[in-house]
């Protein structure tokens, strides 16, 4: 009898695991995205590209994923598990920084029958998780089981920024991107990234950067994860610790810069030290313990908060030890010289007589190896308040009014006629604004790109109909003085 009983309890106990299983197998979804690939070496030009990807139906009505499985979206279909009927999708949400994105599916048969997905906490080092997906390799859903190899702050591919991620050894393959880590039936994660030509090294979007994006997007509006706007360095050197008068029992970060436009220009200077954040110590490596003998960086803390909340910062200051309460007001497109990663846009540009112009971005540094020494020198440098953003002189169409300058290309312009100027829309201005007869180009090293005005008007029609190219300047130029 009592084997009897244990049988039927085994049985019972399975019986309700395939009903959770299938319950859980009901809320994944497949993603199926047509893109409009814009070309950032060619910026009047783009490319359709269809893929396939992963997600969750969580509550609200809204389906969560990665941001780069509808990056430059045209139009997106998503599946459920066990049927073959797609339904039409609409970005509700977006977050390119931290790789997120939710949508909606407006056609509400699409949800009957389905118990959303909820959140759990962020996992621990060796806790067991569940990945979902629809990987290459096949059409139906897909299951991996693995555990949680590490958690702390990793480059983001998506943006190239960095925040907290959970590393994990379950098999992640294209595909999987946007599918739920889930652990005792709750999201843990979302799968974002793996290391190629690695075995089995995957990178989830923890729960924590997930709650902090819905948060974000209550009020409709996405103001994303803030940046300190500082520069600091590491406090490991005993003679650097010992010139800024620190004893053994004082850790921290060094500051070296602080960026004009941050809201700490005042209230901090460079030299001051970095001791806690939200009231966390900061290690001399710049790590703080966000957990019981684990690790990652300071910044974590600051990631905790919304833009507009405020954060607590100990500091020492030649000697003495002082405490800010600052509002946390900029991100990190706001400090840098050169915009993070763009998406969903189609890259701005405006041509002159075959000379081709536009703003400096990442995009355009990762789709070309012309000059990168010195474009990847200015995408490290901050903004200040006479200059918000870097221009280049893209390529030069050749033709008989542009021979000798065809080898210049990538090519970071610093004054027009002299006059410097603030970003890519006011150097458009100043270019249009010249009636001398000739336009001087020139960088910070002296060399110069000289046009001649009226012959760059008069032959701008032919030189646009011989390549082909409809319009001479990108849509938010257009109509515009």
């Amino acid at each position: 009898m009592k084997i009897l009983w244990s049988v039927i309890l085994s049985t019972m106990f399975l019986f309700g695991s395939l009903q959770q299983d299938d319950v859980t197998k009901q809320a994944i979804v497949k993603i199926y995205t047509t893109a409009k690939i814009p070309s950032y070496i060619v910026p009047w030009s783009s490319a359709i590209r269809s893929s396939t990807g992963s997600g969750a139906i969580i509550e609200g009505g809204y389906i969560l994923t990665n941001a780069h499985v509808v990056a430059n979206q045209a139009f997106i279909e998503v599946e459920r598990y066990g049927e073959r009927k797609r339904y039409i999708a609409k970005v509700y949400a977006v977050s390119h920084q931290v790789d997120l994105a939710l949508l909606k599916v407006e056609d509400e048969v699409f949800f009957e029958g389905i118990t959303p997905l909820t959140f759990g906490s962020l996992p621990y080092v060796e806790q067991k998780i569940v990945v979902y997906g629809y990987p290459m390799g096949g059409n139906t859903l897909s299951a991996t089981i693995g555990v949680v190899s590490r958690v702390e702050h990793h480059t983001y591919a998506h943006s190239g920024e960095s925040f907290l991620a959970v590393q994990v050894d379950a098999a992640v393959n294209p595909g999987n991107s946007g599918g739920p880590a889930l652990s005792d039936g709750k999201i843990v994660g979302v799968v974002m990234q793996v290391i190629t030509k690695s075995q089995n090294i995957g990178y989830l979007v923890p729960i924590s950067i997930v709650k902090h994006f819905i948060s974000d997007m209550k009020d409709g509006t996405h103001d994303g994860f803030a940046d300190l706007g500082i520069g600091t360095q590491k406090l490991e050197n005993p003679a650097i610790r010992r010139y800024y008068g620190l004893d053994e029992n004082v850790s921290g970060k060094l500051i070296n810069k602080v960026l004009e436009k941050s809201i700490f220009h005042t209230p901090l200077k460079e030299g001051d030290i970095l001791t806690t954040v939200d009231g966390h110590t900061i290690e001399n490596d710049g790590t703080v313990e966000f957990r019981k003998h684990e690790f990652t960086y300071y910044h974590h803390f600051i990631d905790k908060y919304q833009m507009g909340e405020h954060v607590g910062l100990d500091i020492i200051r030649d000697t003495k030890p002082m405490h800010l309460d600052v509002i946390l007001e900029h991100t990190a497109d706001d400090i840098y010289l050169v915009k993070t990663t763009r998406y969903d846009v189609m890259p701005s540009y405006f041509i002159y007589g075959g000379y081709v112009f536009s703003p400096l971005t990442r995009n355009l540094i990762r789709s070309t190896n012309s000059n990168r020494l010195k474009l990847s020198s200015l995408a490290s440098q901050w903004q200040t308040d006479t200059k918000s953003e870097a221009v280049v002189l893209l390529k030069v169409l050749a033709s008989d009014i542009s021979r000798g300058d065809n080898n210049f290309g990538m090519w970071a312009i610093d004054k027009v006629n002299g006059d410097s100027f603030k970003d890519f829309k006011s150097f458009y201005k100043k270019v249009n604004a010249v009636k001398e007869p000739y336009i001087i180009l020139e960088d910070n090293d002296g060399i110069k790109v000289v046009i001649e005005r009226k012959e760059a008007l008069l032959r701008q029609e032919e030189i646009l109909k011989k390549y082909n190219i409809q319009f001479d300047k990108s849509i938010d130029l257009r109509d515009k003085k």
